[in-house]
């Protein structure tokens, strides 16, 4: 169950309209790794937990504040579109500044949103619940959730880099602060998880049915052999199973693939012209 509180979380109050910068907001509202995918991420992950304890708890709490942050958001850009010349744009158009700022709005904030937020990222591609990932392991899911802090809070940072808009740069400091502390729990989270589980997903798979030879096996197929002198092709593994092991020139290890020609009614090229390059065709395809 769910309470809305009217307040905000944080003050979401730009200096000054700007539908340029509303429009550029929307990336952090509904994009990729905007604050509905991680709203829903978290609170599905959350519920996908079978059983209460820490973890669940955890996933909730940052789930309902990342909805709180929604709010923020929507709140700001509806402000920012307070007062957008919109209702005849060739006469506002004739002050320089005003149509550089209309040349780059979102049209679609006056004409189907109404001067308000989207579901939608800053290009206008409406939110999608692919971008959201709550796969029942929480190591897994935990590593997916620190992605998307960094990820959002590279974007949150960019975006306060390219305003001076004293409000926006307030709020969106709040945000980067929470994304901070976001980033830090996540990694909290998984350290724990790793130290009980292995750091391998999944590590209920039992170690003996795969290929054991090349577990620790870093393969060169790129040119030079710079990345032979990383911690991940030397010494101790990661998860403490084996060695880390660099094989210069990988060779294959399978022979090269001879697939049986498909059935008449498929219709397929012939055989004979894939192999030669050129072929007959019976009477009957002439």
């Amino acid at each position: 169950m769910f309470y809305h509180i009217k307040e905000l979380q944080y003050h979401a109050k730009p200096e000054r309209p700007d539908p340029l910068f509303a429009k550029q907001l929307q990336e952090v509202l509904g994009g990729q790794f905007g604050e509905i995918s991680v709203a829903l991420q978290y609170l599905f992950q959350g519920w996908n937990v079978r059983g209460n304890g820490k973890y669940k708890d955890l996933l909730m709490d940052t789930g309902a504040e990342e909805l709180a942050h929604i709010e923020m958001l929507a709140t700001m850009i509806a402000r920012l579109l307070d007062g957008a010349p919109v209702g005849d744009q060739m006469v506002a158009a004739q002050n320089p500044v005003i149509g550089a700022i209309l040349g780059g709005m979102n049209p679609q904030h006056a004409i189907v949103s109404g001067l308000g937020a989207m579901p939608a990222d800053s290009v206008g591609n409406r939110w999608t619940a692919s971008y959201i990932i709550a796969s029942g392991n929480l190591l897994a899911d935990f590593r997916a959730n620190l992605n998307a802090e960094s990820q959002g809070r590279l974007q949150v940072v960019r975006l306060y880099e390219s305003t001076t808009d004293r409000g926006v740069k307030d709020m969106l400091s709040w945000l980067i602060a929470r994304d901070t502390m976001h980033q830090n729990q996540w990694i909290a989270a998984i350290k724990e998880l790793e130290a009980k589980e292995n750091v391998v997903v999944p590590s209920t798979f039992p170690r003996e049915l795969e290929k054991r030879e090349v577990s620790h096996v870093l393969f060169n197929f790129s040119r030079g052999e710079e990345s032979a002198t990383g911690r991940w092709a030397n010494g101790s593994s990661m998860d403490g199973e084996g060695v880390f092991k660099y094989v210069a020139n990988p060779q294959p290890l399978a022979k090269k693939p001879k697939l049986n020609p498909a059935p008449p009614y498929i219709h397929d090229t012939l055989p004979s012209v894939i192999k030669d390059g050129v072929g007959t065709l019976p009477p009957n395809m002439c």
